[in-house]
């Protein structure tokens, strides 16, 4: 029985400014992603802010914002077995110091702000962020 999953994932502005996004595709289609949809976006200050509503009330969710609103974005949806485990897996932790070798983070992650990839982060929100930016 398959578990085919599917997931959100956006380059950030500090991977899109660099020329890094075709490299970082290749990562995901080299662990067996699929991109089913992929567009380049530039989000302004309140989208962002829709966008990362869950993280409303921490210290960074106002850096957070400006930042994933200050320059174009790829979005994805990418499609594979277990995608949401394997997309944070492959995209490493938060922090590009503490990733582990091989993961996206690890490699062009500048720093925790700038890390150069987001993932969601369980099914659910897969769901309710790939409807964020490609609702038909």
């Amino acid at each position: 029985m398959s578990n085919l999953e599917q997931t959100l994932s956006i380059i950030k502005p500090d991977a899109v400014e660099r020329n890094l996004s075709e490299e970082i595709k290749q990562e995901f289609k080299n662990k067996g992603f699929i991109i089913l949809k992929e567009k380049k976006i530039k989000l302004e200050k309140d989208e962002a802010e829709k966008f990362y509503q869950v993280h409303q009330t921490k210290p960074f969710y106002n850096d957070l914002c400006s930042y994933l609103s200050s320059g174009p974005i790829i979005v994805m949806i990418l499609e594979k077995e277990n995608a949401v485990l394997e997309n944070r897996k492959l995209m490493g932790a938060t922090d590009p110091e503490k990733a582990e070798e091989g993961t996206i983070r690890k490699k062009f992650g500048i720093s925790i702000d700038k890390n150069s990839v987001h993932g969601s982060d369980s099914q659910d929100n897969a769901k309710i962020e790939i409807d964020f930016f490609f609702k038909d």
